[in-house]
């Protein structure tokens, strides 16, 4: 024992979080520091990291803190919200969040740190969870197929004006919305709108199509049901004659309300949207909530998004998986349409099991409520002589107070509730879930009048239309009637979460996705009601510590990435892009070069790249990429010579999606600028320059960045993300702004990207708490602890698998790609054997044939330890043994434990004529009987689930046989 003293100031500190974060301790880093041949950190990065690139100064960011000060920062920046009552409505409302979806699902790792379930045979649990939301917003619109979510209720209203007119039969004409639409909805749609040159006409529709309007041509209408003035009206006669048109129909619908109301489907909308978040999902000051999509059945094909289907496996037994995966961007590139590649999954789940929570009948009792208290609240103004504006409503009622409007909203935020100030004559107050008798007492003060509910209730009639009221059933299906009981719903929730394979079990080292550690104390926070319950058109002073950090993660970024001005408004790494791009797009217009279209973007890149420049107005040129993985210069100086002045931009990732430092970054920019072009880096692979370099700095002129990667916000399963964007001075006019919120963009801006002023707000806590914990040198050090990681399995691999790419000193950045084509040509193993084979390995696989068909990249990330680093290794030798044995004849090529993988528990009873043994099969080497993650289905056959579509939850006796 020893009697040295430690001073107090030095117990005081605590364990750093960086200690915590980052996986390999100092003497695992040593031992990976031999193997890849350096004596430190800083030298391994030294010789990967191109000297013209690197950044010279430390991070100008607060020092790191520990968990309990970032958590006691936060409790302090959550005190300054103040959580009102909200009535305001568009979109948004107070819900309930059942506390068994609450701590199972939002609050647990099984759910929150699970990747895009491209590997579908570890991800039955979160895929019928998804078939399950896709149930229910399918049947609740009427309309048959759904997607398993979209980002937010404005997006979806905007892939909906794409899918329009993609599919319909009017090729040119205008896009026709109904001036009762969100007000954000339709600024959103003006947005994405405009750079295609698609022309939207604002009408008010309660009378029909305007004749003027008819005479010009519509490809598209988009009706709000309920209308955010909370009307409630057939528009069966406005669908019929848009139809009568050629126009494809599309009801923006409140999901609440259609428990209640004639579905859109049967109205005879085409297409469908919303969101959920009302279903159990907080308000988060603007997300992340599940937007939704639903189609009629020959629109199927052409949906945005995700879709999960129903397949089987090898044995026929029913399995889940992502339908139609060919029209993902990164296959249909510059003819994608959308540019959509992630979901809103954990929202997703979460909106899903609050139905399978409360089943039809407890749907319909909170709907009826709602209602209720929204006809009280009419008839008691009614009687104190208010005028109500519309008769038929649900939750949404609009007051004509003549020059009184904002006195009465006054009145009432006294009284601690939020009202929505329509214009100097009119008040909408929404009701929700959460209204009760005290809220109308409210309100009626406000308006200056008295009611007394019991009498009213004996007295009022509900306010819906009596041909409008819902008479078929829905939500039929056993799984929204079996879990009643507390006991059931938690049972169910942990066997959906024990089917699948999230980072609580092991890692997921998949190649341009970084899943790292997504901290419990970054985590805690989101589900606080301060940062949870605000409505995101609530008034700007009740959120003073939701805008304190916003502002201030919006610097820390800036500093990280030495741009001069950020925006997190976009709500996913696409709309980020998308974004980027029209801020860009904006800044050649406002110089007169309105001739600049073109979008340089490398072979090699992410396809929502070349999605996003065509959504952005922008015609698409490709560069190719050179033996090495580099861009190849040549080429791009023939591209840039051929339409340097019709050049915009040049999109670039880095470090390169094959994984490696190119040296000439510095002169590719240059060239760019040159011929008057602008530079967008990607910033998918930011985990790999934090602290070391700064593309605002390097010659990038703008970014996204993915808060879902770098900033350790979890993937959930498929999303939610963060994709803010980053640029230099003169693009700061021109990032997003918002019609309801000035602060939350320059006035000059290209219009919303999202719904919401701050997009995914609830879930940026996270982002700063990492930030905090972190500081300058912790993140400086994650970063290099990631790329030694990386180099590491490279070095490790190389002898058993070729690594396709490497820069300066032969060295990768964070992340490397395997060559399997060798192997496969030879002996027949797939890179889908290899990927499953890990599974019965316990592993999830990295990413597969990206950006190279035949490949596997692999990134470790900081965060995973070395015995769990060396576990995967030493699978992956294993596994080239195994490929060996099937070389050599030793194991046949078509029946050998590559080809089978993986193997289920079920699939090693019985009769066993394999010409391996069932330990070979599910027990390889290294693998623990103890510690065993079995998959629940064996290998799954996706042409048959893309053949026999099937997107809702099937009956049971459709397996019977």
């Amino acid at each position: 024992m020893t009697d040295r003293r430690i001073p107090l100031a030095e117990l005081e500190r605590g364990t750093p979080f960086e200690q915590r974060h980052i996986g390999p301790d100092a003497e695992a880093r040593a031992k990976m520091l031999a193997q890849v041949g350096y004596g430190s950190l800083d030298e391994l990065t030294a010789a990967a990291v191109p000297d013209a690139i690197k950044s010279v100064e430390a991070l100008r960011l607060p020092g790191s803190r520990t968990e309990p000060e970032v958590l006691a920062e936060l409790r302090s920046l959550a005190d300054r919200n103040e959580v009102r009552t909200s009535m305001i409505g568009l979109g948004y409302y107070g819900t309930f969040t059942p506390p068994v979806i609450l701590r199972n699902v939002l609050e647990n790792p099984a759910w929150y740190t699970a990747y895009t379930p491209y590997q579908p045979e570890i991800s039955q649990g979160r895929l019928e969870a998804l078939l399950n939301f896709q149930t229910v917003v399918a049947e609740l619109t009427g309309l048959p197929t759904s997607s398993a979510s979209l980002l937010d209720e404005s997006t979806a209203a905007a892939e909906a004006m794409a899918l329009s007119r993609r599919v319909g039969k009017v090729k040119d004409g205008v896009f026709l919305v109904d001036a009762d639409a969100l007000p954000q909805t339709i600024a959103v749609v003006e947005t994405r709108a405009e750079p295609t040159g698609v022309e939207v006409v604002v009408a008010d529709l309660s009378e029909g199509i305007p004749a003027e309007v008819a005479e010009r041509g519509v490809f598209g209408v988009l009706l709000q049901y309920p209308g955010a003035s909370g009307a409630v009206r057939d528009l069966g006669p406005v669908i019929e004659r848009a139809h009568e048109l050629g126009a494809v129909v599309t009801v923006a619908a409140d999901l609440l309300a259609l428990t209640l109301l004639t579905p859109p489907g049967e109205l005879g909308a085409d297409i469908a949207v919303g969101t959920t978040q009302r279903f159990g999902v907080p308000m988060g000051f603007g997300g992340p909530h599940a937007g939704y999509m639903s189609v009629r059945e020959n629109f199927a094909r052409n949906l945005p998004g995700r879709l999960v289907g129903v397949s089987v496996d090898a044995d026929g037994d029913r399995a889940y998986r992502l339908a139609l995966q060919t029209r993902e961007q990164h296959i249909r590139r510059e003819k994608a349409t959308s540019n959509i590649c992630t979901a809103q999954v954990l929202l997703a789940v979460m909106a899903g099991m609050y139905a399978v929570y409360h089943g039809p009948d407890g749907l319909r009792a909170i709907a009826r409520r709602t209602h209720r208290y929204a006809a009280l609240l009419a008839e008691g103004l009614r009687a104190g002589g208010v005028e109500i504006v519309h008769g038929a409503f649900f939750d949404t009622l609009t007051a004509r107070v003549p020059g009184r409007a904002a006195e009465v909203v006054a009145a009432a935020l006294a009284s601690g509730i939020n009202l929505r100030l329509v214009d100097g004559d009119h008040v909408s107050v929404a009701c929700d879930e959460t209204t009760g008798r005290a809220q109308l007492a409210a309100v009626w003060a406000a308006f200056g009048v008295a009611g007394d509910i019991e009498a009213l209730d004996a007295a009022t009639d509900d306010a819906l239309p009596a041909d409008l009221l819902r008479a078929d059933s829905y939500l039929t299906h056993p799984v929204f009637h079996r879990h009643r009981s507390e006991t059931a719903m938690l049972r169910y929730l942990r066997r959906l979460a024990d089917r699948d394979y999230a980072l609580d079990r092991g890692m997921i080292p998949l190649g341009s996705c970084t899943m790292k550690l997504n901290a419990t104390t970054e985590m805690e926070p989101v589900t606080w009601p301060e940062f949870g319950a605000l409505h995101p058109f609530a008034p700007a002073e009740q959120a003073s510590g939701y805008l304190t950090l916003i502002r201030e993660l919006e610097e820390r970024l800036a500093e990280v990435t030495g741009y001069d001005a950020v925006s997190l408004q976009p709500n996913a790494g696409s709309q980020g892009e998308l974004a980027g791009l029209l801020a860009v797009r904006a800044y050649h217009r406002a110089n007169g070069d309105t001739g600049r279209t073109v979008c340089l973007i490398p072979s090699s890149a992410h396809g929502t790249n070349a999605a996003s420049a065509v959504m952005a107005g922008m015609k698409v040129v490709v560069v190719k990429t050179g033996e090495n993985g580099d861009v190849d210069l040549a080429d791009l100086h023939a591209k840039i010579e051929r339409h340097g002045a019709e050049l915009a931009v040049l999109m670039v990732t880095y470090p390169s999606t094959h994984g490696v430092f190119e040296e000439h970054i510095g002169d590719i920019c240059a060239a760019v600028h040159d011929a008057g072009g602008q530079v967008y880096v990607d910033g998918a692979n930011l985990n790999a320059l934090v602290g070391l370099a700064k593309p605002g700095r390097f010659g990038s002129d703008v970014s996204h960045l993915n808060l879902h990667k770098t900033f350790c916000i979890p993937h959930g399963g498929g999303g939610p993300g963060v994709g803010p964007v980053g640029v230099r001075a003169h693009l700061a006019p021109y990032l997003p702004n918002h019609p309801l919120q000035p602060a939350a963009g320059p006035g000059t801006g290209v219009g919303p990207v999202s719904a919401a002023p701050w997009g995914s707000a609830g879930i940026l806590p996270i982002s700063w708490a990492y930030v905090r914990l972190m500081g300058g040198e912790g993140l400086k050090r994650a970063t290099q602890v990631a790329v030694l990681a990386a180099n590491y399995i490279a070095k490790r691999l190389e002898p058993h698998y070729p690594v396709l790419y490497t820069g300066p000193a032969g060295l990768v950045a964070h992340e490397c790609i395997v060559d399997l084509r060798p192997l496969s040509k030879a002996t027949g193993v797939s890179v889908d054997d290899i990927a499953k084979r890990l599974i019965d390995y316990g592993f999830h696989a990295p990413t597969m044939s990206f950006p190279v068909a035949g490949t596997l990249m692999i990134e470790p990330t900081e965060s995973e330890d070395l015995a769990e680093i060396d576990r995967f290794c030493e699978a992956m030798i294993a596994i080239r043994r195994e490929i060996d044995k099937v070389a050599s004849g030793e194991w046949p090529a078509d029946d050998n434990p590559l080809r089978n993988a993986p193997h289920t528990a079920a699939a090693l009873g019985g009769e066993w004529d394999r010409p391996y043994s069932r330990t070979e099969a599910a027990f390889p080497t290294g693998v623990s009987a103890a510690d065993k993650y079995w998959p629940p289905v064996r290998r799954i056959d996706g042409a048959f689930g893309d053949r026999n579509l099937v997107c809702s939850c099937p009956p049971l006796d459709a397996y019977d046989d």
